[in-house]
């Protein structure tokens, strides 16, 4: 783990400033993935800010952040596979299905043996069906289901298809499992922790939930919040924390473009024909001094259309369209 050292700061309110870029975070336990956002977007006196993927107040865990120009990549990392230790209490099942709900029932897990987890494990890879629980952020007429759920009103909800790409067992004791969880996004762990039990026979729910990973990151590389706590370091002494907005997009093909002309024209939103493109689809756009552009789209042609582009690119528009 990487630690950080604090400098004491002013306790002024502090100018807005125009950062990009992804910081990891190693979000705590007893606060909304709101909240710690806030809390670093403060410390980084960010401009602009957002997080890539709820994580439950009980939850903790990596929780990329994205900063500036890297807001426009977050919907890339929303979508990226993710990976969880959770913790499984079985034989006692709650209205939440964790353990923030009350308990709604108790039988004997006793019977329960690791060769039956096992067996029982096995039945949840590859693609599986869900359904969304009440106590969810998931919205219905522009409420979130969590409250419909605290009124008491119970909603149908349709039942959608993830993958779970493996499902380990690292520890099985009496009354209790580890499983960590390699899945894509969408999928509700506590759900899982829910029909696990259910297909065990005694139930369960989700007593604990850490993410290890998420896309291209690793909770290796995260820093906690406390880094970003009073007394607050001075924030440009945090830049050198920040990833750059393309770390998040690896998987994507990288199309470099090698003419000034393909740049500005792509600047002011105009589509390119490149040479040896890839296969249609989604890429990453480099200038030829290896800057990163934005995000394209190749069709079947060969022809590169801009997509997301960055607001450095932006500026390279104006200019041209000044002169």
């Amino acid at each position: 783990m990487i630690r950080l050292a604090v400098e004491v700061g002013s306790g002024a309110r502090r100018p807005k400033r125009p950062v990009t870029g992804i910081l990891l975070l190693d979000k705590p336990a007893g606060i909304s993935s709101n909240v710690a956002l806030q809390r670093v977007r403060r410390a980084f006196a960010a401009a602009k800010g957002g997080h890539t993927g709820n994580l439950d107040v009980a939850a903790t865990g990596l929780l990329p952040l994205c900063f500036g120009e890297a807001t426009k990549v977050s919907a890339f990392l929303l979508d990226a596979d993710k990976v969880y230790v959770a913790d499984v209490v079985l034989g006692v099942t709650t209205t939440t299905g964790d353990r923030e709900g009350d308990v709604v029932c108790v039988r004997s897990a006793d019977a329960v043996g690791q060769s039956d987890v096992e067996a029982v494990l096995a039945r949840f890879h590859g693609d599986i069906t869900q359904v969304p629980p009440m106590y969810s952020a998931l919205k219905r007429d522009g409420r979130p289901l969590y409250e419909y759920a605290r009124a008491g009103v119970e909603l149908e909800r349709a039942a959608r298809t993830v993958r779970i790409y493996s499902l380990r067992l690292l520890a099985c004791s009496p009354g209790s499992l580890r499983v960590e969880v390699h899945c894509s996004k969408g999928t509700y762990v506590r759900t899982l922790a829910e029909d696990i039990g259910a297909a065990l026979g005694c139930g369960a729910h989700l007593g604990a939930l850490r993410r290890t990973r998420a896309g291209p990151f690793s909770l290796e590389d995260a820093y906690p919040l406390a880094s970003f706590q009073d007394p607050l370091p001075h924030p440009g002494d945090l830049d050198r924390l920040l990833l750059p907005v393309d770390s998040a997009l690896g998987t994507f093909p990288a199309v470099t473009l090698e003419a000034t002309a393909a740049e500005r024209a792509v600047a002011c939103g105009q589509p390119v024909v490149v040479a040896d493109p890839p296969a249609a689809g989604l890429c990453r756009v480099y200038a030829r001094d290896g800057r990163f552009l934005g995000m394209g789209e190749i069709d079947a042609a060969g022809t590169l259309a801009p997509r997301r582009m960055m607001q450095v690119v932006s500026e390279v528009a104006e200019q041209h369209q000044t002169r």
